[in-house]
């Protein structure tokens, strides 16, 4: 006779059962056991990088600083304030500018060029008998620190043919910086030109005078001090036209210090001969006095772009858009 064990009690199909049932426990145990150790890990990283949002604030404000007081390296180092660093001498741009269809995006395009300029002061200077509110406005959205001025060119100037385009704008932002400044640099920037930000840190040490080559100009395509040997050896320019200092408007800085020096220098209301003559009358100044920047002027970081001129925009049918957005945009346009 067989003799018969317990487990012979139990249906075949209760072990095969049993058996599953047993593996499914092992994998939902398994399965739970990653998925909470996934969520320990993003819970983790996700305290680690709160952590560092937070201690960031904190320091600052132990420092009595705000975030707006830092610079923002691209290194791993971390944010320094300025304070901290040699201060930086003051730049400060003469911008003339006038109202025309161009305007409002030429000065857009160079404040947030100089947006990207430490310790600068944008002295913007309209041709104008009252400031123009949308160019207030525009400067105040910008946020780059400025003087808004206006400087109308005098009545017997505007009946010539060849107008002296700029110069009672320029000659205002020099009567400014005499009366505000006392050590830095200036630079004539035009709003329809095109700058790389180099630039602005090369001027910014300007002792004297400093030139460098400007592009896109004349039909040489450059205007430019020649060097050679390493000193100051004249000028390459389209139009020389007897001119001691054949340079661009865009192509020298002048110092505060050294301005401050000249009491009578001033721009003539010469078209062609503004520049020459105002760095004539900063007399005395010699050649060799000159600093050549843009590396001995081999590289261009300037450039007459000059936005197409654009007719002014026809009158809006007020009968037919008096109640359309187009009503608030035609107060921008020209």
């Amino acid at each position: 006779m067989r003799t018969v064990k317990a487990s012979d009690d139990v249906p075949m199909y209760q072990k095969v059962e049993s058996n599953d049932s047993g593996k499914m426990r092992t994998f939902t145990k398994m399965y739970l056991m990653i998925c909470l150790s996934t969520a320990c890990i993003f819970l983790y990283q996700y305290q680690l990088s709160r952590a560092r949002l937070i201690s960031q604030p904190l320091h600052q404000e132990a420092d009595g600083q705000k975030a707006s007081d830092f610079d923002v390296s691209t290194t791993t180092n971390p944010p320094v304030a300025i304070s901290a660093k040699p201060p930086f001498p003051p730049l400060y741009i003469i911008t003339p500018t006038f109202r025309r269809p161009e305007q409002l995006a030429e000065l857009t395009r160079l404040g947030y060029t100089l947006k990207h300029v430490p310790n600068l002061l944008w002295l913007v200077i309209e041709d104008a008998e009252h400031a123009t509110v949308l160019v207030t406005k525009l400067l105040e959205h910008i946020g780059v620190p400025f003087v808004h001025l206006v400087a109308a060119m005098p009545e017997k100037f505007r009946k010539n043919k060849v107008k002296p385009r700029g110069v009672s704008n320029r000659n205002r932002g020099l009567k400014w910086i005499r009366a505000n400044a006392t050590e830095g640099v200036f630079y004539f920037a035009d709003d329809d030109n095109t700058y790389d930000v180099t630039l602005f840190e090369q001027i910014r040490h300007t002792r004297k005078v400093s030139m460098w080559p400007v592009g896109l100009i004349t039909k040489f395509g450059v205007s430019s001090p020649i060097v050679r040997n390493g000193s100051f050896a004249g000028f390459y320019d389209g139009w020389i036209g007897g001119r001691k200092y054949a340079v661009d408007m865009a192509g020298f800085a002048v110092s505060v210090k050294f301005l401050l020096s000249r009491p009578k220098a001033e721009m003539p209301f010469k078209p062609g001969y503004e520049e020459d003559g105002f760095l004539k009358s900063l007399h005395p100044l010699d050649n060799s006095e000159i600093e050549l920047l843009a590396s001995g002027c081999t590289e261009i970081l300037t450039w007459h772009t000059q936005t197409k001129k654009n007719q002014p925009a026809q009158q809006l049918d007020m009968t037919k858009y008096r109640d359309t957005n187009l009503v608030r945009l035609r107060e921008i346009l020209v």
